[in-house]
């Protein structure tokens, strides 16, 4: 009978609030979905700086008139390197053969390009590519050495930007989820006080806290565990239709996301929409119904 009691209060707070209640579902659906793609972009981006720091190569660039003997001397130490896991020759063809390759979608920058402008190289994968400055620092002092280019920095300033892009969209779940929270306390007031004459002759009838407050705490509860699952519904289209649909062509680059961290997304939003809706209304609750 209780059972039945409160989940009827339950139906009749949201259809009483349904406007209240729809718009509190939404910002709890936005905030939510804010809060998963934050956490799937900090998986995402941990993900690729394990996959692309371990096929970091360091670029060393010859100079124009180098000669056969100084080339050889540097194939020499690169080689008898501790750090150097391999390292490959590129010859101004292959580096002409190259650059067509990766800019065949640009006719006129290739036409523009002569085959004798682009330098010969070592490309070269450490052992460790946290040593790439040891490396460097070892085989500066050869001769016939125009530039070296390392990889590793480049990525780490692209991994710096992803890390903002993971602050700013952790920030804007927060903002997101403050808001969510003062609406699921102002529809817990408004429901509350509508309801203020049957509460005090429930008070007066000994019905305890617990027992009055709970219909309130579950509406609360029920728009935090709708907005997850609508929030997980808006990941998981994201996941078909963006990543693997307009933006397929760049998973060499971005790199799959799991279907495994998606899955997990919608017991950690419910969680939290649930948990965190319960205890914002609990605690308003706690001005309105008085021991």
């Amino acid at each position: 009978m209780r059972v039945r009691y409160v989940l009827s209060e339950v139906l009749t707070g949201l259809w009483r609030n349904v406007t209240m209640t729809i718009a509190m579902i939404i910002t709890m659906t936005v905030s939510l979905t804010m809060l998963g793609a934050s956490l799937l972009l900090f998986f995402q981006v941990d993900k690729m700086e394990n996959y692309f720091y371990q096929r970091v190569e360091v670029s060393v660039f010859l100079k124009v008139d180098v000669t056969d003997e100084q080339r050889n001397n540097l194939k020499s130490a690169i080689e008898s390197s501790p750090l150097v896991k391999t390292v490959e020759y590129e010859s101004k063809k292959q580096a002409w053969e190259r650059f067509q390759t990766q800019f065949k979608d640009a006719p006129d920058l290739v036409s523009a390009t002569k085959e004798e402008s682009l330098p010969e190289s070592f490309r070269i994968k450490l052992k460790d590519p946290n040593t790439v400055e040891q490396f460097s620092e070892e085989i500066r002092s050869q001769d016939g050495i125009s530039d070296i280019v390392d990889q590793k920095e480049l990525l780490t300033r692209v991994f710096d930007l992803l890390g903002a892009l993971q602050t700013l969209a952790l920030t804007v779940a927060i903002v997101q989820g403050a808001a969510a929270l003062l609406l699921v306390a102002n529809t817990i007031q408004v429901a509350a006080y509508s309801k203020r004459r049957e509460v005090a002759v429930m008070k007066l009838v000994g019905a305890s806290n617990w027992f009055i407050q709970l219909p309130f705490v579950l509406e609360a509860v029920f728009a935090g565990i709708i907005g997850a699952i609508l929030g997980f519904g808006v990941l998981v289209a994201a996941k078909v239709f963006v990543i693997d649909g307009s933006l397929k062509a760049l998973t060499n680059v971005l790199l799959p996301v799991d279907w495994g961290n998606i899955l997990l997304m919608l017991p950690i939003l419910a969680g939290a929409g649930g948990l965190v809706s319960a205890v914002t209304a609990w605690v308003t609750l706690r001005f309105y119904v008085r021991v």
